[in-house]
């Protein structure tokens, strides 16, 4: 246990840090907003890392904080190491000499949240939290009602999996950390690289998105929000605000028209910086008719969730939404939804969860949103994710439904097939005519090295129709 007391960098350390700082990216990673998002960084994924995971802090360096965007890495290397309150749950990296460090603090259930830069530990204390009880499962029961599972080996879809292992097959320098795959409800392979297991969670990075779309529909279906209808957000609700016309749907299909940054995937003073929800992803002005035209945007997902919570108008009910109505149910107790400090789920990116928690939520599409005989989901909100939205990604990328990629035989893969994809290499594919979900996670370099999921997952097929 190390203690809380959180200490800010002496005047030699920072003399150190800025003086490692070499070549044209020095003046940018002197400057201390980046610092503070770079030390932030650290913060967040080595609280999340060890109490969400349990992983140590030299595992953490060598995964979480390795192969990061390159603009941070500089930074990252000459910071000081992760502190950790084992008592008081939170996570500390200082960076500036007589300023507070960059704080995480940990709650069960929600995971960890950036307090924002310049607080100290105090305010972890009125941080949201939950008191759930998370479902114990029996170790006894077979997957997905429990977490037995009994695998007859097959060779060649055993090869097929070990090379996605191999760092090469496919793809260069990829890293993969586990691969399930589900063939009619039924684990069929599954296998985990060193330090990883069924247990433990990663960061989905983007795949949190399909977990949003998965929320909202759950929430459709209590008749608490209708993807056809506008957002509703107060801070779009001013009498002529063009914004006001931005649906539900709009959102989900990253066709709101607003601005963002390039590609809309860097928001990293929400993810890194300890900004709020409402001050970063909300107040964008409008560039484009809604529903005209296609850009990729985490704004857009966190603008969703947003919306969701405003709707219900009751925080204690919002934050347990997700558990009581689609985790638990799915069994899916080993995944964490964080939030910002100010309660508002980032679940463009934000959720650490299990390979066999991501394979139960693509079986849960593959049923058309029933579990166990209830409905969890509308009818038809699998072919909902999976239909083309009307604005569509750039010729050459997969095609885009409502926060899922979609796949078909120009990927090698059959018609109707649709992903669940985030940063470093997270996949969920989901394959309803040969009723398969294939899960990978990694840790590839980001963003530069791509493992090949199309070509993975045709192979997977392939093996299981040799069967």
């Amino acid at each position: 246990m190390i203690a809380a007391s959180f200490r800010s960098l002496p005047g030699a350390a920072t003399l150190a840090l800025l003086a490692a700082l070499s070549g044209p990216a020095r003046a940018q990673e002197a400057d201390p907003a980046h610092l503070s998002l770079v030390a932030g960084y650290k913060a967040a994924f080595a609280c999340s890392a060890h109490f969400n995971a349990g992983r140590s802090l030299d595992e953490i360096d060598r995964d979480e904080l390795a192969n990061i965007y390159a603009d941070y890495r500089e930074a990252m290397a000459a910071l000081p190491a992760a502190r950790i309150d084992e008592k008081n749950k939170t996570v500390s990296v200082a960076y500036a000499e007589g300023f507070p460090p960059r704080i995480a603090a940990w709650r069960p259930l929600l995971g960890c949240a950036q307090l924002p830069s310049g607080a100290d530990a105090s305010l972890a204390g009125r941080l949201p939290r939950l008191s759930l009880d998370r479902p114990r499962k029996d170790s006894r029961a077979e997957w997905p009602a429990g977490e037995h599972v009994a695998i007859d080996p097959d060779p060649a879809l055993d090869a097929v999996v070990a090379a996605a292992f191999d760092r090469a097959s496919y793809g260069e320098k990829t890293e993969t950390t586990a691969v399930v795959v589900v063939k009619d409800g039924r684990i069929v392979a599954e296998k985990y690289r060193d330090g990883f297991g069924p247990d433990v969670p990663q960061r989905t990075w983007s795949v949190a998105k399909s977990i949003a779309a998965t929320i909202i529909g759950a929430a459709a279906h209590q008749g608490l929000i209708a993807p056809g209808e506008p957002a509703g957000l107060a801070q779009w609700s001013a009498p002529g605000d063009p914004r006001a016309a931005i649906t539900i749907e709009n959102l989900l299909h990253m066709s709101s028209g607003l601005t963002s940054l390039t590609a809309g995937n860097r928001t990293d003073d929400v993810y890194f910086g300890g900004g709020l929800v409402v001050d970063h992803a909300i107040p964008n002005r409008l560039v484009a008719a809604p529903g005209t035209r296609w850009r990729y945007a985490n704004n857009d997902t966190m603008a969703a969730m947003r919306a969701l919570r405003e709707r219900m108008g009751d925080d204690g009910a919002y934050w347990r939404f997700p558990y009581e109505k689609l985790l638990f149910p799915l069994g899916m107790n080993r995944t964490f939804l964080e939030t910002d400090w100010n309660g508002d789920f980032v679940l463009s990116s934000q959720v650490w969860t299990t390979a066999r928690d991501l394979a139960r939520l693509g079986l849960l599409y593959l049923n058309d949103g029933v579990w166990n005989g209830a409905r969890i989901l509308p009818e038809g909100w699998a072919a909902f994710v999976a239909t083309p939205a009307p604005s569509q990604p750039p010729e050459g990328r997969p095609g885009y439904g409502a926060q899922f990629w979609l796949f078909g035989p120009r990927h090698g893969l059959p018609e109707g097939s649709f992903a669940a994809m985030g940063n470093r290499g997270q996949y969920v594919m989901i394959v309803p005519e040969r009723n398969v979900v294939v899960v990978r996670r990694g840790f590839d370099e980001s963003p530069t090295v791509s493992f090949d999921i199309a070509r993975f997952c045709a192979d997977v097929l392939a093996a299981l129709e040799a069967e």
